[in-house]
């Protein structure tokens, strides 16, 4: 049995079914009961990550656990060997942990030690794991969703400053490898996209997928600090700019990690555009 958290996400909603498709007995846990936007395939399980206590009867008779830590679980809850303890008591003796390409490119950051505990707790597990530490994801574009619906038009900082985002799709299927087949236990893979791609340039694509036009306005690092702010911890906006903004060249680099392990290119973000233009139309 694999329990998979953060189910109803950009990630969980493509793991469950295609670990169903490989004939796993999946249980997608959520926040909440019967949540709009549950995957096919696995058994809905209410629970918070953030709570063992709540995750103790989900976890009984789970071998395998895909962690995957939500918003202000980033920065601050409990213990991580709380949690990993309960799911080894549990029976688990696999983790896939949801972790952040950051680790890899600046170790010392701040806003990622709740993460780099995480990872630390499943290495000491005894238990097999697998790290995965993607870059920017493609679905971020979808906080451009309204102003492109009401304005045709995009907001965004460092305009022309490129990175390689990721499908959320491909971390999934990454997800799904690890956790169904043998061969990945002790490894960290960074996930990336094909191509390094500037706010600017997904903007063009935006707008050739939507046949009209979409103007791109750029705003100064103050702007989209403020902007942030109401929706991130402030202890994560300052490391999100500064990788946005002055990216390391580690950070722009296309990792070989996604296509080594799937067998085939990361998705280019216009795919990922493709699949989601309704939430833009």
């Amino acid at each position: 049995m694999i329990v998979v958290t953060g189910a109803t996400g950009n990630i969980g909603r493509t793991l469950v079914p295609l670990l169903a498709e490989r004939g796993e007995d999946v249980v997608a846990v959520s926040r909440r009961p019967q949540p709009e936007g549950l995957p096919a395939g696995g058994r809905h399980a209410q629970a918070d990550v953030g709570n063992s206590a709540s995750m103790r009867p989900v976890l009984d008779g789970a071998d395998s656990l895909f962690l995957l830590l939500g918003g202000e679980l980033n920065s601050h809850g409990e213990s991580p060997d709380t949690l990993i303890g309960a799911a080894l008591d549990a029976g688990v003796k696999r983790f896939v942990l949801l972790s952040s390409q950051i680790n890899s490119t600046r170790p010392e950051a701040l806003s990622h030690t709740r993460l780099r505990d995480f990872e630390a707790a499943v290495r000491a597990s005894g238990a097999d794991f697998t790290i995965l530490r993607p870059g920017g994801f493609a679905s971020n574009a979808l906080a451009w969703a309204e102003s492109v619906r009401a304005q045709r038009t995009i907001f965004a900082p460092f305009g022309d400053v490129t990175l390689p985002v990721i499908d959320p799709a491909d971390i999934a299927a990454v997800a799904a490898a690890a956790l169904h087949e043998e061969g990945h236990a002790g490894r960290t893979y960074e996930l990336t996209g094909p191509e390094a791609i500037s706010p600017r340039q997904q903007a063009a694509v935006i707008s050739q997928s939507l046949g009209e036009d979409v103007t791109f306005v750029e705003l100064s690092r103050e702007q989209a600090q403020a902007h942030m702010a109401q929706f991130m911890p402030e202890d994560v906006i300052d490391g999100t700019l500064d990788i946005l903004g002055v990216p390391l060249p580690a950070e722009q680099a296309i990792s070989p990690d996604t296509e080594n392990v799937l067998g085939r290119p990361a998705r280019p973000f216009g795919e990922w555009v493709a699949r989601n233009l309704p939430a833009f139309q």
